[in-house]
């Protein structure tokens, strides 16, 4: 278990690094800058579709403070249930303070934005980065992972990666933050988790009792990735029927909106990689 807490340290060092690295990227890198303006206006242009501002509104509400302080009480409760009173410490850890991070550095290093790299106006404040939405999606679903017995984690990592994933998608279309917010939503969340983790490993191999009785054999890497690559294979087959049900239309609005592609679908990779590696971090 000491072993595992260093890598977890570990972990959260990297977390770091790359939370700075963003940072530079998104804010002095001018090729980055631009791709940033150009998935996010890829994003804002959905709100012309009938219907879209408004499901995207409902669903990026969901991490609005007064339900999300409801949310957070879910895999606070469960691990308290299945008593481990570590891990739920560590989940309260996790969730006050990556949310109270993100909501200390926003007006640190609040920027305006380079628009005019695209001849246009910037839809995004200044206090942007990183998301506290995104921040506070992605702490919610991974300390669910946390919170969960060891069978439920693989199909909890899907659910929760789609929910933030879901949230993300849902404020960059209404134009409340850049892509590059996201991400660092995200990594101070990944961060705070693995500090979480570290901690509650370094409590374990004090040989203190961990709540391990419901783990009696190892999970398979295959058991792990089951639910994941069904759902990744669902959306690549979805994505496959609207392609030969339009195939014109797919290829054309690809070709116009290439930037928008590859953003989106990068934020949906980088939200399941998260939970799926900590589901994969967790296994005995």
């Amino acid at each position: 278990m000491r072993r595992r807490a260093t890598w977890a340290l570990v972990g959260a060092a990297a977390g770091v690094l790359l939370l700075f690295l963003t940072w530079l990227l998104a804010f002095h890198v001018g090729i980055f800058q631009r791709a940033d303006q150009s998935v996010l206006a890829g994003f804002t242009r959905l709100k012309s579709h009938p219907h879209v501002g408004g499901v995207a509104a409902r669903i990026a509400d969901l991490c609005d403070p007064r339900p999300y302080v409801f949310f957070c009480a879910i895999p606070i409760v469960l691990a308290l249930v299945r008593r481990r009173l570590p891990v739920a410490l560590a989940i309260g850890a996790i969730l006050l303070g990556a949310n109270a991070t993100t909501e200390l550095v926003k007006p640190l290093l609040a920027h305006v934005r380079a628009a005019s790299l695209l001849g246009g106006a910037s839809p995004v404040g200044p206090a942007s980065w990183p998301s506290g939405h995104a921040t506070a999606a992605m702490a919610l679903a991974l300390c669910m992972v946390l919170a969960v017995p060891a069978r439920l984690r693989p199909l909890t990592a899907v659910l929760g990666g789609a929910f933030a994933v879901a949230v993300s998608y849902s404020f960059l279309t209404l134009g409340w933050h850049y892509p590059s917010d996201v991400l660092g939503g995200y990594l101070v969340a990944g961060i705070w988790t693995m500090l979480g983790v570290a901690a509650v490993f370094a409590f374990e191999s004090r040989g203190e009792r961990a709540g391990t009785e419901d783990l009696p054999a190892r999970q398979s890497v295959r058991e792990a990735l089951g639910p994941p690559a069904v759902a990744l294979a669902a959306a690549v087959a979805l994505a496959g029927l609207i392609l030969l049900a339009r195939p014109h239309e797919v290829v054309s609005y690809a070709r116009v909106h290439e930037a928008f592609i590859v953003g989106a679908a990068a934020i949906g990779a980088i939200g399941l990689t998260l939970v799926t590696g900590l589901m994969l971090a967790l296994r005995r």
